[in-house]
């Protein structure tokens, strides 16, 4: 006989650990939810979680500070999901007699569950500025940018000048009337063309910013994201780009701060290293267009080069 089966038999032998599982097993909760429900010190149920997550019948999952347990289920061995099943069977059949501890323990749970609707204000005040962090963990941050592109009105021609592999395509594609990718480069077309596969409003188109074969006047958006900085004489761009936006039309730019990183020009072929406001105001300006907007981005944690700006530039002064 396995000497993993006495490790079990111990586990299981303690009914407080049992009334813990039979309740991990209905729902995930926290140290304090627990201990709540079976009326003992958050330290005891903490001692007695840790032995069943050693013995591998609960599992552990960090939300911001906190952490939640919940039974391994889907995780047991045949022969633990047998043992468990023998055990959890005796006591639901002492759980039919209301005035037992087992049944006490629902009631219980009931009212914790009930009292999480009434905390979540005061949750929201706890977590502060931990709460981005949580909502991280759970959701990702793949949902930020279509929301944001689904604000726009859904009949806009949408130019992504210099879309590379057309990473950007597909955002925005769902919301836009109309959506050409131009970049130079065909093996990069290659790829936005796999990405954009059935995208029946997406048209892809080699081409040079300096001399967009797109006719006058018939974009609404003309978008350009970490490209200039690639381009070595830049009034001629954004004149192509003043002559294919409509009235009211916006050319986004976004690219990289002035810095002092040389190594870039260099390594990555840079030509620019980086933009002032000044620098896209005057360019701007001198090619019929005016800058409207210029926001620097909050730098993002793991990157590792310059920082980031967005400019919104629009026909005429």
């Amino acid at each position: 006989m396995s000497p993993e089966i006495f490790d079990r038999l111990s586990l299981l032998s303690e009914p407080l650990r049992v009334r813990m599982l039979r309740l991990l097993e209905r729902e995930e909760l926290g140290v304090g939810e627990l201990a709540r429900v079976v009326q003992v010190s958050q330290p005891t149920v903490s001692r007695h979680l840790k032995q069943l997550h050693q013995g591998g019948f609960v599992v552990r999952r960090k939300a911001g500070t906190a952490s939640l347990f919940r039974m391994h289920c889907d995780g047991l061995d045949p022969a633990a999901r047998a043992l468990w099943e023998l055990v959890r069977g005796e006591v639901e059949q002492e759980a039919r007699d209301s005035s037992s501890q087992f049944a006490e323990d629902l009631r219980r749970l009931s009212s914790v569950l009930a009292q999480r609707a009434v905390d979540s204000g005061a949750l929201f005040r706890r977590l502060g500025s931990r709460w981005d962090g949580v909502r991280r963990e759970l959701f990702g941050e793949a949902y930020v940018a279509p929301a944001v592109a689904a604000m726009l009105p859904d009949d806009l021609v949408i130019a992504d000048l210099g879309c590379g592999t057309g990473a950007t395509l597909p955002l925005l594609a769902p919301v836009a009337g109309r959506l050409i990718g131009l970049d130079r480069e065909a093996a990069m077309l290659a790829v936005a063309r796999q990405r954009t596969s059935g995208m029946d409003n997406v048209e892809l188109i080699e081409g040079l910013l300096d001399d967009l074969p797109i006719p006058g006047r018939t974009v609404d958006v003309a978008l350009c994201q970490l490209v200039l900085h690639h381009v070595a004489d830049l009034p001629p761009v954004f004149r192509e780009v003043a002559r294919v936006l409509v009235e009211g039309g916006r050319f986004v730019i976004v690219d990289m701060v002035e810095h002092d990183r040389v190594d870039l020009q260099a390594t990555m072929g840079h030509q620019h290293p980086g933009f002032s406001r000044e620098t896209i105001a005057a360019l701007a300006e001198s090619t019929g267009l005016s800058l409207r907007r210029w926001q620097v981005l909050p730098p993002d944690p793991d990157a590792q080069g310059p920082g980031l700006f967005v400019a919104v530039l629009r026909p005429g002064a």
